[in-house]
């Protein structure tokens, strides 16, 4: 099986030392995902929650997720830089993260922690064990595709949370300057196979920081600067008590297996680390609940969840989760990885 280790090898044409592999991977189990039918939409459930999680999120390390749009500084006021690598802004100029993006490295999250295939059809999919392909029949939903979506041959699955964008609480961005980045070699890694099959998910390590070049070395981006803040909620239906349990974990909020989430460009340099914070939650569990919700302007205080109440609701939440959906060794293995209190340290070649 691979391990993690330090690599000197020819690197981009030059003989260049390269620094400790960033990443690490949650391998696979060795049996069957488990599989069951979606719940469906057209009801609410009972026995099930509904609600929404009210999130703040604060940045660790700076962040940048592209449009793909390259503009001229002058176009956004920067005229001392030549062209800039844009992220998406509202209507305030405040910076945003796409609910996409934060919707994909949950699900990524999600999919590591339990028995479940992964959520996208690979480029090559004879280099994954079969039972971790994405299913081909809707009826076959694995823990992960029931509450984050899935799609085959003339089927969809909505999924029965949705994630919307994230707005920065300070309107403007700061300039970041990012090394240039080599492309993935897992032909040439064998960290990524064993006996010719991908051994599992990989994320990049948490780090401490990240590596800024400097205006005459670097790649201009806009980013999130340490300590910004976005908010962002998430809305829920029909989900069991333990998927909630298991979202939660996935946010977080576990206090044995704390994490940070990784999103955007720049991981395997340090960049695009957050931390969550969940402020305030409504939850409706029960059909009396709907009821009051549905015959009343104002939501009852029972159903808005703050403070100790809330912290209440979510250890239980997570404690149903162990009981029934979390894969012990993979949580562990990735609190490991994505721990907020890491001393890793970015190394530019990699």
């Amino acid at each position: 099986m691979a391990n993690n280790s330090s690599r000197s090898q020819n690197f981009g044409g030059s003989n260049q030392e390269r620094g400790p592999r960033p990443y690490d991977f949650v391998y696979f189990l060795n049996k069957p995902a488990t599989s069951n039918s979606p719940p469906g939409h057209h009801k609410y459930l009972p026995n099930h929650l509904h609600g929404t999680l009210f999130l703040t999120l604060k940045v660790q390390t700076s962040l940048h997720i592209s449009t793909g749009v390259v503009l001229m500084g002058s176009d956004i006021n920067r005229e001392n830089i030549p062209l800039i690598k844009t992220m998406v802004q509202g209507n305030d100029n405040e910076l945003l993260i796409q609910g996409s993006s934060l919707k994909g490295c949950i699900r990524s999250v999600y999919e590591a922690i339990t028995n479940s295939r992964v959520g996208v059809k690979p480029k090559n999919p004879n280099e994954y064990p079969k039972e971790r392909l994405p299913a081909t029949d809707k009826n076959q939903l694995c823990p992960t595709s029931i509450v984050f979506g899935a799609s085959g041959e003339k089927w969809g699955w909505q999924g029965l949370i949705t994630i919307q964008d994230a707005h920065c609480e300070v309107r403007g961005f700061e300039v970041g300057f990012m090394p240039n980045l080599w492309r993935p070699r897992p032909d040439e890694n064998q960290a990524y196979y064993d006996e010719r099959k991908t051994v599992g998910w990989k994320f990049y390590y948490n780090m401490k920081n990240s590596i800024d070049k400097g205006l005459d070395n670097g790649i201009p981006v806009q980013v999130a600067f340490r300590n910004d803040e976005f908010s962002t909620q998430v809305n829920f239906r029909n989900l069991k008590p333990e998927e909630l349990g298991t979202l939660l974990i996935a946010l977080g909020q576990d206090k044995n297996y704390p994490l940070v989430l990784k999103v955007g460009a720049g991981k395997p340099i340090g960049m695009g680390s957050m931390s969550v914070d969940i402020t305030e939650a409504e939850i409706l569990q029960n059909q009396a609940d709907l009821h009051n919700r549905y015959t009343s302007l104002a939501l009852p205080e029972n159903q808005v969840l703050t403070d100790e109440s809330l912290n209440v609701f979510i250890q239980n939440k997570i404690q149903q989760a162990h009981e029934v959906l979390i894969e012990q060794t993979q949580l562990k293995k990735l609190s490991e990885i994505l721990s907020p209190s890491t001393n890793r340290i970015p190394h530019e070649s990699y």
